[in-house]
């Protein structure tokens, strides 16, 4: 039986194209690898009411989507995408993935994103756990299926920790584990029901954040005046946490 060159080379590339089918290429590997790993975890305690909500809603969905956080992410290293979870969180117990690890690296993927955080009903009116929120932000970490070395838990909030363990202990154990913890803390003109060993905390509720939530490298806290400035104070810290340049801290 005569076998010409040319139906050799055909068979050769048919398998040669079944090969690319069925292995994963370099390509597709590096699809998993992101230039950043955060987790936004928003408080839906009970001292944010629904008028607050939606303004914390909107705000979290309107800053994703900006064209200029989209930019940080595409220049926070080489992959030019980053790894994101939003979380909401109450008291003990009381925390929903609102919406799960989504690699974004587009206008159209962080707006897709963006529409799923406002399109989920709200899930919690309890106490406040921070500390509860950054154990279940590690645990996210650990269990997500994207992968970076940088891993941020961006807490926001307006209140002290009232429930679970610790906030500090929670705190150590994150950064001892290499993840950073950042805040945004949400002020008020109505007097907050604190918890009552820190009924009023020295310097306030920015540098209790400072003093008990914050930590590892390049950690930092801010503060929006209010919940209608929100979404404002939220595209500035991103930008800050996001972007390449401040991976060794904001400065």
């Amino acid at each position: 039986m005569v076998i010409f060159p040319g139906v050799v080379r055909a068979i050769l590339l048919r398998w040669a194209a079944l090969i690319l089918i069925l292995v994963p290429s370099a390509t597709r590997a590096d699809t998993q690898e992101v230039d950043l790993l955060l987790v936004l975890a928003a408080d839906v305690s009970r001292s944010i009411d629904d008028a607050k909500f939606k303004l914390q809603r909107d705000g979290y969905a309107s800053a994703i989507a900006d064209p200029a956080i989209v930019r940080a992410m595409q220049s926070a290293g080489p992959k030019r995408r980053i790894g994101l979870i939003f979380i909401e969180w109450a008291g003990v117990g009381e925390t929903k993935i609102v919406v799960d690890w989504t690699s974004i690296g587009s206008e159209a993927e962080a707006k897709t994103f963006a529409d799923a955080v406002l399109a989920a009903p709200r899930p919690f009116y309890g106490r406040t756990s921070i500390a509860g929120a950054i154990d279940v932000g590690m645990e996210q970490l650990r269990a997500s299926p994207l992968k970076s070395d940088r891993r941020i838990i961006d807490i926001s909030g307006d209140g002290t920790n009232n429930s679970g363990r610790d906030i500090t202990a929670a705190r150590d154990t994150a950064t001892a584990a290499g993840i950073t913890v950042n805040g945004i803390v949400i002020l008020s003109a109505v007097p907050l029901p604190f918890n009552p060993a820190h009924t009023h905390p020295p310097g306030g509720l920015l540098a209790y954040y400072q003093n008990n939530v914050i930590g590892g490298p390049g950690s930092f806290a801010i503060a929006a005046d209010g919940f209608e400035t929100f979404g404002q104070a939220l595209r500035s810290k991103l930008i800050k946490e996001i972007a390449s340049d401040m991976a060794g801290g904001p400065g």
